[in-house]
């Protein structure tokens, strides 16, 4: 009898930027097979290790194990341009991943970047707050049939005739929503698309096929349960499914093993993009600066707030969450007073349970105010050593949502990780 896999699915339970990658990296040091299934290059990991740090948009953070295969899934919308980028900056630093690219995965193509641009001046002030690398668009096109698979780019002859297809609806449509723009002609785009193909054909596979018996699979999803597209702050999301309960289906390996879902967590709330944002602080300077608070693919600054408990046990309840990992403690020491928001109030109605994203844009929160702690707490590698206000920060946390906290982050290296 074949074993069976062992698997971990590693997702974010609030907004995105929870620190996903720091904990993918983590667990891939055992792992034999790491997949990315959703998302494109719209948002991105951030990984410090021994090797340095690395800002990874398409390919799992499990690269930096030489021994693990690691997949972009069938789930996801890949820009070739931005693959081969990744790739390359790798091998400028001695570092030759194991690759494979899932042939029913969607490309997005330079026309999709341009949509995704020319739709948020269209919108103005309503605009979305997109990365405008064109994913919703890929996306969109996946569902309307119309969209071009990776498998398409191994014969010349399908390439041309998809692209062809493509091309014609693409364009006129365009044309009809926002006038004459310039863009890259069918012939341009053909060229481009083809020397591509060459450079990433060796990569292309069905992983459906590969074997997983016997083997560790660890999963990574793209931004958190918030901005999921079927449960997130609709219309505030991204287009795809970023639940653990969507990585079968997207990463093209199904399995009868019941997995282990890990929900990564912020210690304070983070957010980047439109959209509601209850626990937002008044002043956010300081601790965005501290704990370096950039989007790792737009370099945009991040919204901060205080600990969502509300949010966060509905990720976690989304997420099917085995445990949690808490990342970035240490970078709340310092502050003399914590705040968690236990529940909601609108309208003089108590809320313990997330609403729909037209109520969060007017519930005001309510807190639970807790003593901070002034020691570094960056050396710590066993919880029951913490200053005791870390500790029943923690533990407080842990309450609210539900959900038993298995690992602590107190920095971001691979090391500097509690495991409890």
């Amino acid at each position: 009898m074949p074993q069976n896999p062992q698997i971990r699915i590693v997702v974010g339970a609030n907004w995105g930027d929870e620190g996903k990658g720091r904990m993918v990296d983590y667990f891939a040091q055992q792992a034999d097979i790491v997949v990315r299934y959703q998302g494109g290059n719209n948002a991105g990991h951030t990984v410090i290790n021994e090797l340095g740090e690395f800002k990874l948009h398409l390919l799992p953070s499990g690269v930096f194990n030489p021994a693990a295969l690691n997949i972009l899934g069938p789930g996801m919308v890949i820009n070739l341009a931005g693959l081969l980028d990744e790739l390359q900056s790798l091998q400028t630093q001695q570092i030759f991943p194991q690759v494979m690219v899932s042939d029913r995965a969607t490309l997005v193509l330079p026309i999709h970047k341009l949509e995704d641009e020319l739709e948020e001046q269209r919108l103005g002030n309503a605009a979305f707050g997109s990365t405008k690398n064109g994913i919703a668009y890929a996306y969109a096109d996946r569902y309307a049939k119309k969209a071009l698979q990776v498998g398409m780019l191994t014969n010349p002859d399908t390439l041309r005739n998809h692209l062809q297809r493509w091309y014609d609806w693409k364009i006129p449509m365009m044309k009809g929503l926002y006038g004459d723009f310039e863009h890259p002609d069918f012939h341009q785009l053909l060229t481009l698309l083809s020397a591509q193909a060459e450079q990433v054909a060796p990569l292309i596979g069905n992983v459906s096929h590969l074997s997983i018996a016997g083997k560790n699979l660890l999963l990574e999803a793209q931004l958190g349960s918030l901005r999921d597209l079927h449960f997130g702050n609709y219309p505030y999301t991204t287009s795809s499914s970023v639940l653990a309960a969507a990585a079968e289906v997207g990463s093209g390996l199904f399995w009868r093993t019941t997995p282990t879902v890990t929900a990564v967590v912020k210690s304070f709330s983070s957010s980047v993009g439109q959209g509601p944002f209850p626990t937002a602080m008044t002043d956010m300077t300081a601790l965005r600066e501290s704990a370096l608070e950039y989007g790792a693919t737009t370099g945009r600054a991040r919204d901060i707030g205080h600990f969502d408990a509300v949010a966060t046990r509905y990720g976690v309840a989304l997420q099917k969450a085995d445990e949690v990992a808490l990342t970035k403690l240490d970078c709340l020491s310092g502050i003399d007073t914590l705040k968690i928001c236990t529940h909601y109030e609108l309208d003089g109605v108590t809320l313990s349970k997330y609403p729909m994203t037209e109520d969060l844009l007017h519930v005001t929160p309510v807190y639970r105010d807790l003593p901070g702690w002034t020691e570094d707490i960056s050396t710590v590698r066993e919880f029951a050593h913490l200053p005791q206000a870390a500790k029943n920060y923690v533990l407080s946390i842990e309450e609210l949502i539900g959900t038993p906290i298995r690992y602590v982050s107190v920095g971001p290296e691979r090391a500097q990780l509690i495991n409890r």
